[in-house]
C-alpha cells in the first residue's frame, strides 16, 4: 500500500488498523480527547488544531507541521503518506484522498486499490470543500479556492480554483 502498489483493503492487518483509527477518532470526535488525536496521527505539530469531527483511514500516515489548522468535517484518506507543512489552513470539509482504484475492471472486481501520497507546503490555504486527489502536491504559500478539485500539482505561491482547479489571477 505505502509503496504505491495494488493492495487489498480487506487484508486483516489493514482492517485492524482502520478499526484502531475508528476507536481513537471516536474518543477524539465524541469526547474531545486530545491525546487520542496525538496517538492517532503520525505527528501533530506544536500549536496545531484539528476541529472535530475529523475522519481518516489510519492516522499514522499523516504528518502535520506546527500551527496547522483544520476546520470541521475534514476527511483524510491516508492509505499513502499525507505530509502537511507549518501554518497550513484548511477550511471546513476539505478532503485529501490518497486512495484510488484501478481503471482495469477485473482488478476493481477483485477489490484491489492503490494510493499516491499528498504533500501540502508551508503556509498553504485550502478553502472549504476543496478536494485534493491522489499524488498531488500543493506548494508553499499556494491558495486553493473553496470547492475546488485539485487534480494536478499546484506550484508555490499560486492560486487555483474550479473543477478541475486551474490557475487564477496574475
Amino acid at each position: 500500500m505505502l509503496a504505491g502498489e495494488l493492495y487489498d483493503a480487506s487484508d486483516p492487518e489493514l482492517v485492524a488498523a482502520r478499526e484502531r483509527a475508528r476507536g481513537l477518532l471516536q474518543r477524539y470526535n465524541g469526547e474531545g480527547e486530545a491525546a487520542a488525536l496525538r496517538t492517532l496521527l503520525g505527528r501533530l505539530g506544536e500549536g496545531s488544531v484539528v476541529e472535530p469531527p475529523f475522519h481518516c483511514d489510519y492516522g499514522w500516515n499523516i504528518v502535520v507541521g506546527a500551527r496547522f489548522y483544520a476546520n470541521v468535517l475534514c476527511v483524510f484518506l491516508d492509505c499513502a503518506p499525507i505530509q502537511i507543512g507549518d501554518r497550513v489552513l484548511l477550511g471546513p470539509g476539505v478532503h485529501l484522498y490518497t486512495a484510488t482504484h484501478p481503471l482495469d475492471l477485473a482488478q476493481r472486481r477483485e477489490g484491489l486499490e492503490y494510493a499516491r501520497p499528498i504533500a501540502i507546503g508551508d503556509d498553504a490555504w485550502l478553502g472549504g470543500g476543496s478536494i485534493v486527489l491522489p499524488g498531488v502536491s500543493v506548494g508553499e504559500a499556494a491558495v486553493v479556492g473553496a470547492g475546488s478539485v485539485v487534480s494536478r500539482d499546484v506550484p508555490p505561491g499560486v492560486t487555483v480554483a474550479g473543477n478541475p482547479a486551474r490557475r487564477i489571477g496574475a
